[in-house]
């Protein structure tokens, strides 16, 4: 019986720190300012994108797009943050308006469809989603996280 019940505490405190240690996207606070444009994030939330960092960090932008420059020019912004910090990235859904992961998402590029700072990637979580709407708002194509690139982002310039 002492054993089990050692067995079940060690098991369970276990589990807390796995849950404990998860990330979750957060809601940015009014005084969250995008690093890339210097928008308050919170101002527009149907659009939050954010990077949360291993160390518990989180940084807030006003889109996919301005979440995609920092990504791209780390080094311009939070200089002694890399790539490999990042713990997740997340980002509001279109059609949901839920948070999503970032990296797993499908980003339609060259839409009808303006953000707050014009132009925009416009972030879905499923594949269908992004093709319907794609088709709904004269979208130029579809992009995985991976298949988004510097060139890519100048399109929506």
């Amino acid at each position: 019986m002492k054993r089990a019940l050692i067995s079940f505490v060690i098991i369970f405190l276990c589990g807390s720190i796995a849950v404990a240690e998860e990330k979750k996207p957060l809601k940015p606070s009014p005084k969250d300012k995008c690093p890339v444009c210097g928008m308050f994030v919170a101002k527009y939330p149907d659009w939050v994108a954010e990077i949360v960092f291993r160390d518990g960090s989180i940084v807030f932008f006003d889109g996919c797009k301005d979440m995609f420059k920092y990504y791209f020019d780390m080094k311009k912004y939070t200089p002694k943050k890399t790539r490999a910090d990042i713990d997740s990235i997340f980002l509001i859904e279109y059609y949901d308006f839920k948070f999503v992961d970032g990296m797993q998402a499908y980003y339609v590029l060259g839409s009808d469809v303006f953000g707050p700072m014009g132009r925009e990637l416009i972030p879905f979580a499923k594949e269908a989603d992004a093709n319907e709407f794609l088709k709904d708002h004269k979208g130029k194509r579809v992009l995985k996280f991976k298949d988004v690139t510097q060139e890519t982002l100048k399109l929506l310039e």
